[in-house]
């Protein structure tokens, strides 16, 4: 029997692992979550873990008198969180939000625990840090993203070692605003942008699904995880979110994984690799979808993948100018305080003036520290320079 951590549980992708671990019986050493003690309570009681950590302080205080009655210690803050990170155990499962994960995936390397990885932010902000602590560390790292999962699974029939794949080919829902020219989205509502059509997730990823930065960030995850070049990853809009991803190898044979859009397929497989189960998800039947679509991305609607894409290709510390920026303005826009196209405005205006960060901001060479500090430079410049409505 397997134990894991998850660390952001109480979220989409962390109920759902819970879930996936309820199915296969596994152990459960610690779980983490920022603010959700009810949820965490409920989960304390059936998983019955080591560790529980909440990020918010007086969440914190108020799960501990709540859980008295049982075995479970309750830490606090990202030290918390990444004290749970670092317990001895067959895999971790890190899907919280955002940057909050980089720190703690970090600790969970260094422990030398397997890393089940849906956050893709990690990898975009420390992408070479990550990449080579885990090969010190001898760590793998599978993705759980229902993209990067795709390709890994597709990746499965090439030999090892071998240097014949061409292209990777991610599939992009095209999110609630397909379709829709750059001058119709300048008005649209959060409602509006939390309105997804094929999949339920959390306020802040469902906003990236509908700016298409997801998109942006999910090329750059790719090209830490395969090891391929920018220019190596291509974008299909497939509107029914059945093929999951694709690559191509050298002959132009194309390999894809299809399935319903629903992730606890991504999540069970990360966590039992390489062995496959039987899962609670409903069989594939295409001929219930009759048609399935293909269509370029609206570089101008859209502008984020190119962002991104002009980020890692110019390399270092540009992709975490471009997460950090998105992140905050992400969260303005879900605060009300900006326009939906003022996203990619913001995120595009820090990527242009990434030396004013730091100098060496194209460096290879950083280290966690840098990382850390230009994200903290990238926030307070947006919040204090933008304009709010």
């Amino acid at each position: 029997m397997k134990t894991i951590t998850v660390l952001g549980s109480t979220g989409s992708i962390g109920t759902q692992a819970l879930e996936v671990a309820r199915l296969r019986g596994f152990g459960i050493y610690s779980l983490t979550s920022n603010v959700n003690v009810d949820v965490m309570e409920k989960q304390i009681r059936e998983f019955k873990p080591k560790l529980a950590a909440m990020v918010n302080e007086d969440a914190a205080k108020d799960l501990r008198i709540r859980v008295a009655d049982t075995d479970t210690k309750v830490l606090s803050g990202t030290q918390g969180v990444c004290e749970c990170a670092s317990g001895k155990v067959d895999a971790v499962l890190n899907s919280i939000v955002g940057m909050a994960g980089l720190l703690p995936t970090v600790e969970a390397i260094k422990s030398g625990n397997e890393l089940a990885l849906a956050n893709k932010e990690t990898l975009v902000e420390g992408g070479r840090l990550v990449i080579d602590l885990a090969k010190k560390h001898n760590v793998k790292i599978l993705p759980v993203d229902s993209e990067h999962s795709a390709i890994f699974q597709s990746l499965q029939g090439c030999p090892p070692g071998s240097r014949a794949l061409k292209r990777v080919i991610l599939t992009a829902s095209g999110g609630p605003f397909f379709g829709k020219t750059k001058e119709e989205l300048k008005d649209v509502t959060l409602e509006q942008a939390l309105n997804h059509p094929n999949w339920s997730m959390g306020a802040k990823i469902t906003v990236d699904s509908a700016t298409m930065m997801n998109k942006g960030l999910e090329l750059i995850e790719a090209v830490w995880l395969f090891d391929v070049s920018p220019a190596q990853v291509d974008i299909v809009v497939h509107r029914q979110s059945v093929i999951h991803s694709l690559i191509e190898y050298d002959d132009n044979s194309v390999i894809a994984q299809l399935g319903v859009p629903d992730m606890r397929i991504p999540i069970q497989y990360a966590l039992t690799y390489p062995e496959r189960y039987p899962s609670p998800v409903r069989q594939l039947n295409l001929e219930d979808y009759g048609t399935l679509t293909f269509d370029k991305p609206d570089y101008e609607a859209f502008p984020c993948i190119n962002l991104c894409r002009e980020a890692i290709t110019k390399g270092g510390l540009f992709p975490a100018v471009a997460n950090s920026a998105n992140e905050a303005a992400n969260e303005l826009f879900r605060k009300g305080k900006i326009r939906f196209m003022q996203i990619p405005e913001i995120v595009g205006s820090a990527v242009e003036k990434a030396s004013s960060f730091k100098s060496d901001v194209g460096c290879d060479g950083y280290k966690l520290e840098d990382v850390l500090n230009i994200d903290k430079l990238v926030r307070k410049s947006i919040i204090s320079e933008t304009k709010v409505i």
